[in-house]
């Protein structure tokens, strides 16, 4: 297995032109896993750890653009005003080893349907920069990222250079079913964002379906029957958690079946709306 160590971006885009079958990594969370238990054994690595710009945030304009080196610890640490959802979810990963190396980028990479951050950016309205040395930058919509189990929109030449989150205009929750709260794999999970200025809620479904996915139809829902002056009502509520439910496409395995995860996002998506709903309401009369 060749070993590639690029050491500026140019220099990786370059390399994953000329072997577009050599595999990304960060932290290596994901990648090493897979290779220790023998599940893929790719011809080359192309390790972007020594590339300085991608473990850089910054900020413009309302939107912060999060580069794919940046790890979870720092999003705990660095971000958690800003996105507060992403950072929810970025505490929940693995254990302090895996935070400190584990990053958003490379686990929009491995485009897991239990990839914690995917619902926070669903939620947030996310775009996902891409490049390559030929083709230049896209930006891809979250929503659009996703294409199956553990495939992405990602050209063979592309990688992942940064993820746009709009900074958090309203409360943001994320919510995760486990056996424990952390070091382990979703059995289900849901994220909810509130965008008051636009008077819309946004929603991210995962390892409930072969793709993360956004609860379109709750969200159509909020957008025309939501009260933004009032408490929620219960039937309301109730709705919204069904519709996201039938968002769901789960299937029975080792972690829990069908009617277990549609049944918990049901349940999740009640309880991120209420606690959100509660902050808001807290800020407002404040």
């Amino acid at each position: 297995m060749e070993f590639l160590r690029p050491t500026t971006w140019a220099q990786a885009l370059a390399a994953k032109a000329e072997q577009p079958e050599a595999v990304p990594i960060q932290g290596g969370t994901d990648v090493m896993v897979e290779i220790n238990f023998d599940v893929r054994r790719p011809p080359a690595l192309l390790d972007l750890t020594g590339i300085a710009e991608l473990s850089q945030w910054s900020e413009h304009d309302g939107v912060h653009r999060v580069g794919a080196g940046v790890t979870y610890a720092r999003v705990v640490d660095e971000l958690g005003a800003a996105l507060p959802g992403l950072a929810q979810a970025s505490r929940t990963v693995g254990s302090p080893q895996i935070r400190n190396r584990g990053t958003v980028g490379g686990n929009l990479g491995a485009a897991s349907p239990a990839g914690d951050s995917h619902p926070p950016l669903l939620a947030g309205g996310a775009l996902v920069e891409v490049a390559s040395r030929d083709g230049g930058v896209r930006m891809i919509p979250a929503e659009e990222f996703y294409v199956g189990v553990k495939r992405s929109a990602l050209r063979p030449d592309e990688l992942i250079r940064a993820v746009h989150v709009t900074t958090a205009t309203g409360p943001q929750y994320f919510s995760k079913v486990g056996t424990r709260n952390a070091m382990v794999i979703a059995v289900c999970s849901f994220a909810v964002a509130l965008h008051p200025a636009r008077r819309r809620v946004g929603t991210g479904i995962g390892s409930a379906a072969p793709t993360p996915r956004r609860a379109a139809e709750a969200e159509e829902f909020l957008a025309a029957e939501l009260d933004w002056t009032a408490r929620l009502d219960d039937a309301l509520l109730r709705r919204f958690g069904e519709l996201c439910a039938a968002a769901a496409a789960p299937i029975d395995d080792v972690r829990g079946t069908a009617d277990y995860r549609r049944h918990a996002i049901a349940v999740m998506a009640r309880r991120t709306l209420t606690w959100a709903w509660n902050d808001y309401r807290r800020a407002r009369a404040a």
